[in-house]
């Protein structure tokens, strides 16, 4: 069954953001066969390339509605308290903050964490540093949702450029209610992505744990007295 899941994912449609790449491969492949033929092979291996990156699997969210759901695919490097980012006007109190670094070959789709209603949205440009290096939650170019729960709690989720990656695509909206797991955007080529939890919420989740994006647990809401 995981090699069935694993086949599914690879080959699973694209994201639409990365059709105009997908057809520039095919492009420069048909060119390549009728002027040049190494550059036929440059565009076949491009086009598989973005093929990859940009697939865009199906995922199920678990049927619960007090947890947090890994906003990306990825390897979680950082597990601490921080600020949330400044354009949010949140305040300068910390929150636990939980960074899911992907690299190229992570499925690059954003998901909503929790079932909540967008906000705001705030946009900051930036570096382009490594994105599993610490400072890049504040240096590096991002997109911050700010979310708000059914209980009237809020959450954060950042998505942040990396080295590579040049491109950030948020398609979700001010006002918008978003169900656990349901797609909100992509990042291009390599990034990073923060969650910041709402107070007394505790991490499930450990440094070094690779997440699913829209199906690994991350954080439970703590029960009502």
């Amino acid at each position: 069954m995981h090699i069935i899941q694993s086949v599914q994912s690879v080959l699973s449609p694209p994201h639409k953001a990365g059709y105009p790449f997908i057809v520039g491969g095919i492009v420069v492949a048909l060119l390549g066969l009728l002027f040049w033929h190494p550059l036929a092979w440059l565009g076949l291996l491009f086009t598989i390339f973005c093929l990859y990156f940009f697939r865009d699997p199906e995922r199920v969210a678990p049927p619960r509605d007090n947890v947090f759901l890994a906003p990306a695919d990825g390897l979680v490097v950082s597990i601490e308290e921080a600020v949330p980012p400044a354009e949010l006007g949140l305040g300068e109190a910390k929150r636990m903050r939980i960074a899911t670094f992907l690299s190229v070959l992570d499925v690059h789709v954003n998901r909503a964490p929790i079932a909540a209603t967008v906000e705001k949205i705030a946009y900051h440009p930036g570096l382009f540093l490594n994105a599993a290096a610490d400072k890049a939650s504040d240096d590096n170019e991002r997109n911050s949702l700010l979310l708000r729960l059914a209980n009237g709690q809020q959450a954060v989720v950042v998505q942040i450029a990396g080295l590579i990656a040049r491109r950030i695509l948020c398609e979700a909206h001010e006002g918008q209610s978003l169900s656990a797991g349901q797609r909100f955007g992509i990042i291009r080529f390599g990034s990073r992505t923060d969650l910041y939890l709402p107070e007394g919420c505790a991490p499930l989740v450990a440094v070094g744990q690779r997440m699913i994006g829209g199906e690994t647990v991350m954080a439970e809401l703590p029960v009502a007295p």
